[in-house]
């Protein structure tokens, strides 16, 4: 259980404003492409309180650097979801499964439900990239439908479509 408060702060960014809630270590324990950092960040941590600040001056440099083309920026963004309510099970799987599918490429949600161990789950794979508290750094944009659709993304579609774009997985 994360007892200490969660720093709130935002971005500007080409997909518009990010949202972030950091520790007191600096580790990202929430993203919000939108209002809602709050919300989600009570969902996943009830009864932490939060206050309003910076962000770490790292992760604002790996965002800049990722926007300016350096595909792999975001994986120098030290992140938490030790302590999550949502820490443990499939979806927990689901999440740090995120990991391994790099920038430039997508994978399906079959396939991601195949390496969080539930082949055939593709469904609750959707659900569980759904609540990805840190999405953009967990990379859920780079999963797509069977057929290299792009459907849920809970940042919008424009924003998973430039996303994949940008780094490179999309070339239309």
């Amino acid at each position: 259980m994360l007892s200490e408060p969660l720093t709130l702060s935002s971005i500007d960014s080409p997909i518009g404003p990010l949202a972030f809630a950091c520790d007191a270590s600096g580790a990202v324990r929430g993203v919000s492409f939108a209002d809602g950092i709050e919300r989600s960040m009570r969902r996943e941590y009830p009864g932490v309180s939060s206050r309003a600040g910076a962000a770490p001056t790292a992760v604002e440099q790996a965002l800049a650097d990722y926007f300016a083309g350096d595909r792999v920026a975001l994986d120098r963004i030290v992140w938490s979801l030790d302590g999550a309510v949502s820490d443990g099970g499939f979806q927990s799987r689901v999440w740090r499964a995120l990991v391994q599918v790099p920038a430039g490429t997508t994978i399906s949600y079959g396939e991601m439900a195949v390496r969080a161990g539930e082949p055939g789950a593709a469904q609750a794979a959707g659900v569980a990239l759904n609540r990805n508290p840190i999405p953009l750094i967990l990379a859920c944009h780079r999963i797509v439908g069977a057929d290299g659709a792009m459907v849920g993304f809970g940042g919008g579609l424009e924003r998973k479509t430039w996303l994949l774009r940008h780094e490179g997985a999309l070339l239309i």
